[in-house]
């Protein structure tokens, strides 16, 4: 028998948090999906980007907490499902993160969760510093920026963004994990001289 708990969970209670989260399919994010046919939706991303950290990681050799990193991958979205996404070159994205933590303490608060350190593990992908954090930001960054190149730069050029946007955007990542930003600094011009971005 899978389960000898003596206490009865409520699935009900339990069932509803799941539709809570699966609201997350329903935000749409300005990336394509690759093909170009319609774009993502954000819980595509979390998938992807835990499959992306941890391919890098092992990739790299990296000495990290794998089930951090996962979980982290998992729960940096979810403050999407009431705040909706925000495209990383818009002007306002610098308040996003305050519906998306009130979102994180309703989901937190729900009866049906039992993940208690949901909240914590959603700050420390937020402002965290810890080298899983510092993977994590720098593969969110490299997700959307390949699906732009291989549908031939559509949202950038639907937005107008422009190099030095993007430049700025991924520059931290000089630092955390220059394989990486070498990487996108290559892209970067090639997708300039395509006309992709803007030659500011």
């Amino acid at each position: 028998m899978l389960s000898e708990n003596k206490t009865t969970a409520n699935l009900n209670s339990i069932t509803d948090f799941f539709l809570e989260l699966d609201a997350l399919k329903h935000v749409q994010r300005q990336s394509y999906i690759s093909g170009g046919e319609r774009r993502e939706n954000s819980a595509e991303h979390s998938w992807h980007l835990a499959m992306a950290c941890w391919s890098i990681a092992n990739n790299f050799k990296l000495q990290l907490n794998m089930e951090t990193l996962l979980k982290l991958a998992l729960v940096h979205d979810l403050g999407e499902i009431d705040a909706g996404d925000t495209f990383l070159y818009a002007k306002d994205r610098s308040a996003a993160h305050h519906a998306e933590r009130s979102c994180l303490q309703r989901l937190s608060s729900h009866s049906g969760n039992e993940i208690h350190n949901l909240t914590d593990l959603w700050e420390e992908q937020e402002s965290g510093q810890s080298r899983e954090a510092m993977l994590l930001k720098a593969v969110d960054r490299l997700l959307p920026f390949l699906l732009n190149i291989n549908n031939d730069g559509k949202p950038w050029k639907e937005h107008c963004v422009s190099r030095s946007q993007v430049n700025g955007a991924h520059a931290f990542i000089a630092e955390t994990f220059p394989e990486i930003h070498q990487w996108l600094t290559h892209h970067i011009e090639q997708a300039v001289a395509k006309g992709w971005l803007v030659n500011d």
